[in-house]
């Protein structure tokens, strides 16, 4: 009976470890893969649901790409109050707060900087943030600046850049924390092991000294 509990023990240890190093493959990606991305808006403390965008407006899986996302016009505009923007990128659905798109305290038209963090076939994180837009292109489009600010003009065009940064495939921080609970986890069951088998020799021991007791004068016991 020791051994089969060793035994199913030790399959226990191997399923766990397994569990520890077998990668995710429901949401990988590969080149040229769309990212869905939706987004939400707020305007007046009053937000929008959220709304999936179209292909051609979403980043492209490794792939660096500037597009012009169309914004339409909230609900009770006047132009008096910020106009901020969320979205959600990926499958996982990470998430880029507000950020401030009309009455920004800018007078260049926003461009969204998006920055994808990608190893392999897996999306990491998503960071996003407002600048002006670079001036050669606003001369190349000289009608975007006055379509941007043309308070009758909707819905308005925002330019939004995806740059995409490989990271290394050995991520040093998920790697230790692996190795940590794959660790604690072996310790744990070979802890179970080491006090099943001491109890099974201590029970033995118990039953050779009660055998010895009992033992006739002169006669011999054998313990099985």
């Amino acid at each position: 009976m020791a051994g089969i509990g060793g035994r199913s023990i030790l399959s226990l240890l191997l399923l766990i470890l397994l569990s520890f190093s077998m990668p995710s493959f429901s949401i990988a990606y590969r080149p040229g893969d769309i990212v869905p991305m939706s987004k939400m808006g707020l305007y007046h403390s009053m937000k929008t649901d959220w709304h999936d965008m179209i292909g051609r407006h979403c980043p492209i899986f490794a792939v660096n790409r500037e597009v012009l996302v169309p914004i339409a016009k909230p609900m009770g505009y006047t132009g008096a109050d910020a106009y901020k923007i969320s979205f959600q990128v990926g499958r996982e659905k990470f998430l880029i707060p507000w950020l401030y798109l009309i009455n920004r305290k800018s007078s260049e038209v926003p461009m969204i900087d998006v920055h994808l963090r990608y190893s392999g076939s897996d999306l990491h994180g998503v960071t996003a943030k407002v600048v002006d837009m670079p001036h050669h292109y606003v001369e190349i489009h000289p009608d975007i600046r006055k379509q941007f600010w043309d308070p009758q003009n909707w819905p308005k065009h925002v330019l939004v850049r995806y740059t995409w940064v490989e990271q290394s495939e050995i991520d040093v921080t998920s790697g230790f924390y692996v190795l940590f609970g794959s660790g604690l986890t072996l310790s744990f069951i070979l802890s179970i092991y080491v006090l099943q088998s001491s109890r099974d020799k201590f029970a033995r021991f118990v039953m050779e000294r009660v055998a010895e007791s009992n033992m006739p004068a002169g006669g011999v016991a054998k313990v099985e």
